[in-house]
């Protein structure tokens, strides 16, 4: 065992048995670095990330190359997801040094905790032109053993120019039509009008973009923005990308066609595709979308809810084949004769022309992953739900992909988001109640007695890491959704306090940027700031879009210009490169729609009449309405205040930019002053 077996990260557990004298990142690491008189080999991983469990099987389990490192290095390891800023810092560095980045992430830095050189991989021999590990550990420790003062020049120099790397491409203003207009014209000629989807190959799901899509149309009645959206949405579903029989999506797709997915299966992603599909379903109505939603949000109860009621992080994408080796997607792959063997000759025939079984294979071996190929022929319904059941029950008899249950908060806001949401469009309380349980463990276990969220827990267990931006603004979006749906006032009070911690600690008082890191977080050689959208929202837009909706709920002037001046930023990247601000599109459709205002007052808020305005409140597609919902007189929502009954009638009010339209009782007059 190193120093690694009492840390609470299942990335960093698994190197605990290491040879190699792993030091979890810390104070003491760099200072032993100094007492040394050696450099430090950062390197930087998560559990699912396949081509880590290649590199720690082939050099960090090695008992020579860990010998090597422990006699020339303090070896530092760290899991990306409990420290995004970390990562952040140093991906930067690798990225700006050789143009590209990746796990693992292999970065050598001075005492000082300087990089002075980069890379991600590297394999036990030389091979595709890439040196060995071996040869690129002995050329860092002849580097410093002999030209240490030129290697401090270079760390220095990058240190340098990493400091001036600041954001100075944020607009005066929040995006306006013509922005919103431009990057709906660059999204559609990036599009891939014959596979959906954005770009070529890896391809990965844009749920932000479809988010802003969804947005827009419902904004403007922009036919192509639908369009695109349905597409996208139908060719990731029928594709390999879905997990066809148990829900749910992996990484990416390798290929442009959604064929041949990266077989990790994130909770980030399912939680933005599961409110995406739920979305597409509330604007169009698609039976598609409605089943892709359900069986999202029921993978994720079912494979990634914790015993404390949280939402682990991922699945990995390599489990034993059965014989005992560990191989990328052995879990979810099948050939013929496997369809022929669990299901019988004729059945077997028929589920290989359903999911595009072939005797080649459309993955490694012969082997293929499942999809919904249009082969134009007609299947009888009950014989596939037969033939599903019964694959689904042999697959879970295979030895499954390893489970990483750490619980990121920023992640676990998302799924709250999602899970409220789909309960209430769809009639599964079973879903919002388990959003709810989520929401309490980040309020037991995640939130201090100063309501300083922290970024990871572990069985019931909090980690050592202070949360960033994006647990803040994601963890308040996630309290905001339970808000509307379950009139819960407790939840806006929540969503507020962080909020307050976003404006205090992460926000620049006199442009209104907003930082990755809080004022009073670990000083780094940089503090991490990107406004850009990757696999999740990036922090600023998702505290952009926390804070409008906020400011919607109560008014308050200091959210709301606080939201605008976050989406400066948006102004200048919208336009320019849309594929990578797709939430910030997409809070700036809401901040042009108003956002509006939805106020239930009701006698009972469970009664009939109640629910189905309530319910027709929550399936507007205004972009980032918020409601509300209670008792006359109640003070959980500051919208309810001043609204009375009519003829003590369960009333709907509807306001935006400080207007309001006449009260109704009626819930298709409600849904006509929705979608207007």
């Amino acid at each position: 065992m190193n120093r690694l077996a009492g840390e609470t990260s299942p990335y960093l557990l698994q190197h605990a048995d290491n040879p190699v004298d792993w030091w979890p990142w810390g104070a003491d690491a760099f200072e032993e670095a100094r007492r040394r008189g050696v450099p430090v080999l950062l390197s930087v991983g998560y559990s699912a990330c396949h081509w880590c469990h290649v590199m720690a099987h082939e050099s960090f389990e090695d008992q020579a190359t860990a010998d090597y490192l422990n006699e020339h290095f303090v070896n530092i390891k760290v899991d990306r997801e409990e420290r995004p800023d970390v990562d952040a810092v140093y991906m930067e560095a690798v990225q700006a040094a050789t143009g590209q980045g990746g796990w693992p992430m292999t970065v050598f830095l001075t005492p000082d905790a300087e990089p002075f050189y980069f890379g991600t991989y590297f394999p036990p021999a030389p091979r595709h032109g890439m040196p060995s590990f071996r040869q690129v550990l002995e050329g860092v420790q002849q580097a410093w053993s002999t030209r240490r003062d030129e290697v401090g020049e270079v760390a220095g120099k990058i240190v340098r120019d990493l400091s001036q790397r600041e954001i100075s491409h944020q607009g005066t203003r929040p995006p306006g039509e013509q922005e919103l207009a431009q990057a709906l014209l660059g999204l559609t000629r990036e599009y891939d009008p014959q596979r959906g989807g954005f770009g070529g190959a890896p391809k990965f799901p844009p749920s932000m973009v479809l988010e802003f899509l969804l947005r827009h149309h419902a904004r403007t009645g922009a036919e192509g923005a639908l369009q695109m959206a349905q597409d996208t949405c139908e060719r990731m579903a029928r594709g390999g990308l879905y997990d066809q029989l148990g829900g749910g999506f992996a990484r990416y797709s390798v290929d442009r066609d959604w064929v041949v997915p990266h077989f990790e299966k994130m909770l980030y992603d399912n939680a933005l595709l599961c409110r995406v599909y739920a979305h597409l379903w509330r604007a169009t109505g698609s039976g598609l979308a409605r089943r892709v939603a359900l069986e999202t949000a029921d993978f994720l109860v079912r494979e990634l809810r914790t015993e404390e009621g949280g939402f682990a992080s991922a699945l990995d994408a390599d489990s034993d084949d059965g014989t005992g080796r560990h191989v990328e997607g052995a879990y979810y792959v099948w050939t013929s004769e496997q369809l022929d063997a669990v299901l019988g000759e004729d059945d077997g025939r028929l589920a290989a022309r359903y999911f595009g079984v072939t005797d080649e294979g459309t993955f490694e071996h012969g082997r293929s992953v499942l999809q919904l190929p249009e082969t134009g022929e007609e299947f009888d319904a009950d014989r596939i739900t037969s033939v599903r059941s019964r694959l689904l029950r042999e697959r879970s008899e295979r030895p499954a992909p390893g489970r990483d249950d750490k619980v990121v908060a920023a992640w676990n806001g998302l799924a709250i988001a999602a899970l409220a949401e789909t309960g209430a469009y769809f009639d599964r309380p079973d879903l919002t109640e388990a959003a709810l349980g989520a929401a309490d463990l980040l309020v037991r276990v995640h939130l201090d007695e100063h309501v300083r969220l922290a970024r990871t827990s572990k069985d019931g267990r909090v980690g050592p890491n202070a949360g960033v931006l994006e647990d803040y603004a994601d963890v308040a979006e996630g309290f905001l959704a339970l808000a509307s749906v379950t009139g819960e006032g407790v939840w806006l009070d929540f969503a507020g306090l962080l909020l307050d911690h976003v404006l205090a600690r992460f926000t620049d008082p006199e442009t209104g940027a907003l930082y990755d890191t809080a004022s009073d977080a670990e000083q780094l050689i940089r503090r991490p700031q990107d406004p850009t959208d990757n696999a999740t929202p990036s922090g600023w837009s998702a505290a952009a879009g926390a804070l409008l909706s906020y400011a919607a709920h109560t008014g308050s002037e200091q959210h709301r210009s606080a939201a605008e001046r976050a989406l400066g930023v948006v102004q200048t990247l919208g336009p320019r490169v849309p594929r990578f601000v797709g939430w910030g599109l997409a809070v700036a459709e809401a901040l042009l729609d108003g956002p509006r205002e939805v106020a239930i007052v009701a006698p009972d808020p469970a009664a009939e009449a109640s629910a189905a305005l309530h319910r027709t409140a929550l399936l507007a597609t205004a972009p980032g309405a918020v409601v509300a919902c209670g008792v006359p007189g109640a003070e959980e929502f500051p919208l309810l205040a001043g609204r009375p009954l009519v003829a003590g009638e369960p009333t709907a009010y509807v306001c935006r930019n400080f207007t309001c339209d006449a009260p109704t009782t009626d819930p298709e007059r409600l849904r006509t002053a929705l979608s207007d």
